[in-house]
């Protein structure tokens, strides 16, 4: 269509399109057209179909139309127009750098800054005065600013508010706090428009009802919605390798020589792994072997954000053939010149698939190129159900969240610390976002009296009255250092303690000092990790191998060493659950040998054997295996449920066991399979009755089993950990002093056991059951597993371990030797048990 024609799109607008020989999109003109009738929308778009053009073409036409020229002053006194929110940093970084086009290129008069966690505080301090037209920022900056009168200053008239890669936002407490944020500046700017903008969705209407304020007793409100044409399915391959694929284990050593000749063959590849460990161990390993010196980068979350920033840069001018990352570019970055995404091990999702295949070929009309690499034989499987499920588009995002109350409790407070506020006001403006559409006024209140004084068991303690109430019935902050205690507190995301990890080199007489004045930041490292070392031991980080010298306050030195065997940092929580629907694809193909076809000769053989010497998994039901093994008995089942779920369901399992008298001795959860040990003969006890699997598998183990449990767990007290910290009763940082991790865990853990005994309703306590039932311990998902298994669970009573259990027995087993030796050992084990099961 021609350009000019359109009344929507200024002459300049049209002319800079003409100009590089493009004309705008369907899409992009249905969304200057819902601007014009002051719709909010929701744009679901294939990558590289300009949909962030798209959502910035309204503001960009509004923001033209104003007069050429404002004097200074009156800007400073004008506040930002549009505000951008992306869930990270470098993509807001991307996009800014990706705006400058549009807008040098039409000569607009229109400024565009970033505000996140790395912006300096002086630049932050100076956009409350001249506020930038277009802001470009995240949820955290969203809810400081909002909890500062300056800041609400500067957001009173925001007219749009566009939310990038909406499907990765709302399904956490980002989302939830973000939420909040949205229902705070509705109330600011009661004209406010919101466009989100998402490439893989599984339930639009969720992201439409979150995109618009809701009302109480009404059918939920749905933003507009506009669906972009087009887009070209994607090149996706699994690697074969002439390698043997390994039975266990997440290094894809195997592969190594493979990609790397794959990304000697493409100009640009970004490699993705699903942990930072990971993405240091082969970013490692990738160099060792890197006889041409391809410029190879590292990118993670834990890494100094100098670093980050350069490696962007680097990439962005195309002077990398790879990095190495991890989630931290899942989303959004556009790089047109990558053209090739490795992704190294399970996807754990098909949404999450596409969302990185969506990184290479950052172009409507050229299908992005990804090659999967799976790290053990169950992962090949997982590869293949997620290619069937790319190749038909489906998708499976996690449904939207019901609001977490710890993060509404530090909404309060901010919402506090910006003035007095009355309480019925604010649970109108709470109500209307959609996570707490459907939320009590008791639990409300609940969550207000907890701020006001920690709740009936705490409120003795002055140190947790954070409110007082005014005579107008108004709740105001009780001191104002509250305020900055909170604003260095805000955010949803609990990161394990961590340390700064400092570089320095070695002096005379064999002392060591910092580098340069102060010695280089290298980024962050968990504290755990660091407990955990001895002077002289090595390990690696930031893609370089380290030798640990000393602690000194919240600093870990460090040395470049070399090392056979240093260590790999692990972070808590570095897992991503195997998905639902991938599980449900697995066991489909896993059940029928005629859906074997696409799978490796290796894995074809493989589940042969397991046909042959035991059963199959089912497909809605459950197997489970005995067999006598060294002088101990096994219980081997395939729920494929995800390792949060397995986990919990082992630590509930051997406690029914036990009381049985089947004396178990541990359990091994991985993504696909749990295995139980002990004494007793299992597959005796099932045969002769005294052992029931639909008893030991009955969903009632999550009453009275999990309370019990939950009452000594650690994971809960981790659980309500988080939440204590989300909420603001225990602050990580005051001003001039930071807790260590030791001293939060001391803090918690006391007021964990204080409050179970004293108040088992308190809201926190409630926080904390409601993320153990959907995260760390995934309680949901395996109600959903026992309900679906029941009176569909098959017994194998075997006489020796099985082929589908090798897998198992060697995460047993494993050894704490690094690289190559580790492969071989397990190599050699899995030769001796795989004999074993078909002799």
């Amino acid at each position: 269509m021609d350009a000019r024609a359109d009344p929507l799109l200024p002459k300049r607008f049209s002319d800079w399109f003409a100009g590089r020989g493009w004309h705008p999109r369907a899409h992009q003109l249905a969304l200057l057209e819902k601007a014009a009738e002051g719709r909010s929308v929701l744009l679901i778009a294939p990558t590289g179909a300009g949909k962030t053009l798209a959502g910035f073409l309204p503001s960009l036409v509004a923001l033209s139309r104003r007069r050429k020229k404002i004097a200074v002053a009156a800007r400073s006194r004008a506040g930002t127009h549009t505000l951008y929110i992306s869930p990270l940093k470098a993509l807001a970084v991307d996009i800014a750098r990706n705006l400058e086009a549009p807008i040098s290129g039409m000569g607009l008069d229109i400024t565009v800054e970033t505000r996140t966690g790395d912006t300096p505080t002086h630049k932050r301090q100076r956009q409350k005065r001249q506020p930038p037209d277009i802001l470009l920022t995240t949820p955290e900056q969203i809810a400081l600013l909002l909890s500062d009168p300056e800041g609400r200053a500067m957001l009173a008239d925001v007219d749009t508010v566009i939310l990038d890669e909406l499907h990765a936002l709302v399904t956490s407490k980002r989302g939830d706090l973000l939420a909040l944020g949205l229902a705070a500046l509705r109330r600011l700017s009661p004209g406010l428009r919101t466009i989100g903008l998402s490439a893989t969705v599984a339930e639009p209407e969720d992201l439409r009802a979150y995109l618009v304020g809701q009302q109480p007793d009404t059918p939920r409100a749905l933003a507009d919605w506009v669906v972009a044409d087009g887009g070209v399915r994607p090149d996706i391959g699994i690697l074969s390798s002439g390698e043997r694929l390994p039975w266990s284990g997440h290094s894809a050593r195997y592969a190594l020589e493979d990609i790397y000749r794959t990304i000697k063959a493409h100009r640009t590849s970004l490699v993705f792994v699903n942990t930072r460990s990971q993405a240091e161990a082969l970013f490692q390993n990738l160099w060792r072997i890197n006889e041409d010196t391809l410029p190879i980068a590292l990118h993670h979350g834990s890494l100094d954000v100098g670093q980050r920033r350069k490696v962007e840069a680097a990439m962005a001018d195309g002077s990398l053939r790879a990095i190495v990352c991890t989630s931290s570019l899942d989303l959004g970055i556009d790089w047109g010149d990558v053209d090739l995404v490795i992704n190294v091990g399970a996807p754990k999702g098909a949404s999450r698939l596409a969302q990185r295949i969506g990184r290479a070929n950052h172009r409507m009309d050229e299908p992005s190129k990804a090659l999967l690499v799976p790290a053990n034989r169950f992962e090949v499987l997982e590869c293949q159900a997620a290619l069937a499920a790319a190749h038909r588009g489906e998708q499976d995002t996690p449904p939207l969240r019901s609001g977490a109350l710890d993060v509404l409790a530090q909404h309060v407070l901010g919402c506090a610390c910006a003035g007095p506020f009355l309480p019925d006001e604010l649970f109108s403006e709470v109500t209307s976002a959609e996570p707490y559409r459907t939320l009590p006024r008791e639990a409300f209140d609940q969550v207000v009296a907890f701020v006001a004084t920690g709740g009936y068991a705490l409120r003795t303690y002055e140190r947790y009255a954070k409110l007082k109430p005014q005579p107008d019935g108004r709740l105001r902050l009780a001191h104002p250092r509250l305020a900055q205690q909170y604003r260095l507190n805000v955010g949803t995301i609990v990161e394990a303690p961590m340390l700064k990890v400092r570089l320095v080199r070695s002096r005379a007489e064999g002392r060591r000092t910092p580098v340069g004045r102060g010695g280089r930041m290298l980024g962050e490292i968990e504290e755990w990790f660091v407990d955990q070392l001895a002077p002289g031991d090595t390990f690696l980080f930031a893609g370089e191998i380290l030798r640990f010298e000393t602690i000194r306050e919240n600093e870990a030195y460090v040395s470049r060493a070399r090392s056979d065997a240093p260590m790999i940092p692990s972070y808590q929580g570095g897992k991503f659950p195997l998905s639902t629907y991938l599980a449900a694809s697995v066991r489909e193909m896993l059940a029928d040998p005629e859906n074997w076809a696409p799978l490796p000769d290796q894995v074809r053989a493989w589940l042969e054997l397991q046909r042959q010497h035991s059963r199959l998994p089912l497909r809605e039901g459950l197997l489970v295996e005995t067999f006598p093994r060294a002088n101990k008995h096994y219980l081997v089942c395939y729920p494929f449920e995800g390792r949060l779920a397995h986990q919990t369901l082992g630590m509930l399992l051997t406690r029914r066991l036990e009381r049985l008298g089947a004396h178990p001795l541990g359990f091994v959860a991985s993504d696909y399979a749990l295995g139980v040990w002990g004494l007793g003969d299992l597959g005796a006890m099932i045969g002769d009755g005294r052992l029931s699997l639909d008893g030991l598998f009955d969903e009632d183990m999550l009453g009275d089993d999990l309370d019990a449990w939950l009452a000594g767990s650690s994971l809960m007290k981790r659980t309500f950990r988080s939440c204590a910290v989300i909420a603001g009763l225990i602050e990580r940082r005051h001003p001039g002093l930071e807790k260590t991790g030791r001293q939060v865990t001391v803090s918690t853990d006391l007021i964990y056991d204080v409050l179970r005994q004293h108040e088992p309703n308190h809201i926190l306590l409630q926080a904390t059951w409601q993320d153990a039932a959907t995260g760390l311990l995934d309680i949901s998902r395996l109600g959903q597993l026992l309900r679906r298994i029941r009176h569909q669970i098959a017994h194998a009573a075997l006489s020796r371990v099985s082929p589908l259990a090798v897998p198992v027995l060697l995460d047993i087993g494993k050894e704490p030797i690094f690289g190559d030796a580790q492969e071989a050992l397990l190599a050699d084990a899995a030769d001796d048990l795989v004999r074993e099961a078909i002799r």
